[in-house]
């Protein structure tokens, strides 16, 4: 069982999880727009992955009896400066959720809460790859600068990256998981 302070700390990580996954459809939306196809598809993977952190928070509350309380998601930015841009901003989000897992983390330590800590682990590691994935685009970017040639290359290469968690919780994240073979 969850003590109360764990059950708000997850319900918040919900919610930030929440609106991760709205801003990165906000980009996608935004990337559509621009003619960036592949920076689009890129940020609709990462708005799924986003959606998957979110559920599996969702149902670990659940499964350990506490309440699920879902709070309003604010509404992200529709329009960005540069994909350079909107991958920095993009950096310094999930530099923002690593600290707010950290943060659960030393709390389930501190309250000696095995199962959490053992279930947060998980989410310790994404972020490191999280992060590792924005660096390398942001140093691609970088190296690209104002080099149109380069930037559609790197366009056509996010466009490859493919949806590889589940996208449909209808019969809860157990089912999604098995089914997605993950």
């Amino acid at each position: 069982m969850l003590s109360d302070k764990m059950s708000q700390a997850l319900n918040e990580q919900v919610n930030r999880e929440m609106y991760s996954a709205y801003l990165y459809m906000s980009m996608s939306a935004h990337c559509n727009q621009t003619g960036l196809k592949g920076f689009a598809n890129w940020f609709m993977v990462q708005y799924h992955e986003e959606m998957l952190h979110a559920m599996k928070i969702y149902a670990y509350i659940q499964r350990q009896g506490a309440q699920v309380k879902l709070a309003a998601i604010k509404a992200p930015p529709a329009s960005f400066e540069s994909p350079l841009g909107m991958f920095t901003q993009t950096l310094t989000h999930e530099q923002f959720i690593t600290r707010s897992i950290n943060d659960i983390m030393e709390l389930a330590i501190a309250e000696k809460d095995h199962a959490s800590q053992i279930f947060l682990e998980w989410y310790v590691t994404e972020q490191v790859e999280e992060e590792e994935n924005d660096n390398d685009i942001i140093a691609q970017l970088k190296l690209i600068q104002d080099n149109p040639q380069g930037l559609m290359m790197l366009d056509r290469e996010l466009a490859g990256r493919m949806t590889t968690v589940p996208t449909d919780f209808s019969k809860g994240i157990q089912s999604a998981m098995a089914s997605a073979g993950a």
